[in-house]
């Protein structure tokens, strides 16, 4: 299936898997009264949940992990690319993560590199074949 024929996109000769995706998180404040799963973000001063996102450069949701504020945007990242590579079928493609400031870094970068097969070129994360 293209993505054309999905629905998403003009009629042209896409491919069904990405090859460049986005990963972002944010933090929200929970609701009153609600206890699990909560944490302090540090950096944002908000006591909630932190939903870390990667979605295609078209904006469609590859993978969502929401976790307690407190995980750091790192390990998140971590977390919710594994989920990613775990839909090897979907995103066969895959060639770059795009990251922003809070989860680059030389770790962060050479897990990618290692785990997932990627190298890093600035912001992003780049796959070697």
């Amino acid at each position: 299936m293209t993505v054309s024929e999905s629905g998403f996109g003009p009629l042209q000769q896409r491919q069904p898997s990405p090859s460049e995706a986005i990963i972002d998180s944010q933090s929200v404040k929970s609701a009153a009264m609600v206890s699990q799963s909560v944490g302090f973000d540090a950096g944002k001063i908000i006591i909630g949940r932190k939903r870390f996102m990667t979605v295609d450069t078209l904006g469609l949701v590859l993978r969502v992990l929401v976790t307690s504020a407190s995980l750091g945007e790192r390990e998140g990242g971590k977390k919710v690319l594994k989920r990613v590579k775990q839909s090897s079928l979907l995103v066969s493609r895959l060639t770059t993560i795009w990251v922003d400031g809070g989860f680059d870094g030389e770790p962060f970068m050479q897990w990618v590199m290692d785990f997932c097969r990627w190298t890093s070129s600035g912001g992003s994360a780049t796959r070697t074949n």
